[in-house]
């Protein structure tokens, strides 16, 4: 049968934002391939919004000065709101996301942060604690919630566990954009940006990058014992990338300082495969965290580079 044309649209925008991610991120492409199709869909084309947007200010653009950054950035951000709001748009990464938006119950009190923090990278200040939780918060913690609404497919969060479930969400965004920071040092020097407060991404200091990977480990910890709350058939895939990302904490904790500001830590794709089915196998190498109690999630503040 011949498909009608919306959906044969809808599905070759899917594919599309399916393409961005297999392309960008080897981590993450490996976790969603354990998700109902459903919601692979809804995860794929949240990530695709995510990452063109991203790469609006990280470069792919690269003869634009930030003020051209910013437009394109404000272009792009009214394409998402207008697909979300009409259910289409010729822009397929937009058209992919509005239709998981408007499945699943995304708003715009979700993206709008999202694209408030995506701007300020155009203007190169360096974060305060409150600045960079702002920024955290926007940047990936309303992603972990959009992606918690893809989870569970346009069926409302359980009451009795919303609030735990949201918790979890975004200590677990924090955690990956931090961990990122961590292995960006050296691109974000090049860009002339500095996220961790009094750090110089050019000479991170072993007290310094002890201080964010307790707070990561603080993040991943919280998100742990958040995950058996989801959805049973989401959960191997929420603990691959656990899973990569605890592997990625531990191996920039035994890294020198001076190597993780020049080196991009990263896990051999058979550590990823290994993880990825013990996840499978309901034994994520994660799942040793369940059992610790989680400190309270703390923005990170690190001394000042001498």
């Amino acid at each position: 049968m011949t498909p009608r044309p919306a959906d044969l649209y809808t599905a070759t925008a899917q594919r599309a934002a399916h393409q961005v991610l297999t392309r960008y991120s080897t981590s993450f492409s490996l976790a969603v391939r354990t998700l109902p199709p459903p919601v692979r869909a809804h995860i794929t084309s949240i990530y695709g919004m995510v990452r063109v947007a991203d790469e609006i200010v990280d470069g792919a653009w690269d003869t634009a000065d930030p003020a051209e950054a910013r437009a394109e950035l404000d272009r792009f951000e009214h394409r998402i709101e207008a697909a979300v709001a009409q259910g289409f748009s010729s822009d397929l990464i937009a058209h992919a996301f509005a239709r998981t938006a408007r499945d699943t119950g995304i708003g715009p009190d979700l993206w709008r942060p999202f694209f408030a923090s995506m701007r300020s990278d155009t203007e190169h200040d360096g974060h305060d604690a409150d600045g960079l939780a702002t920024y955290v918060h926007g940047s990936a913690e309303v992603v972990g919630e959009m992606c918690v609404r893809g989870f569970f497919d346009g069926a409302p969060l359980p009451a009795s566990r919303e609030h735990e479930i949201t918790e979890g969400a975004r200590a677990l965004g924090a955690a990956f954009q931090k961990i990122n920071f961590l292995r960006d040092l050296g691109e974000d020097a090049a860009l002339d940006r500095a996220y961790f407060p009094g750090v110089d991404p050019r000479s991170l200091t072993e007290e310094q990058k002890t201080t964010i990977v307790a707070d990561i480990t603080g993040d991943l910890d919280l998100a742990a014992t958040r995950i058996p709350h989801l959805p049973r058939g989401v959960r191997p895939a929420v603990w691959t990338a656990h899973g990569i990302f605890d592997e990625l904490t531990r191996i920039i904790a035994r890294t020198p300082a001076h190597r993780v500001s020049t080196t991009r830590i990263r896990v051999s794709n058979p550590r990823k495969l290994a993880l990825a089915a013990a996840a499978a196998a309901g034994r994520p190498r994660s799942g040793n965290r369940v059992g610790r109690s989680p400190r309270t999630r703390t923005c990170v503040r690190t001394r000042g580079v001498a």
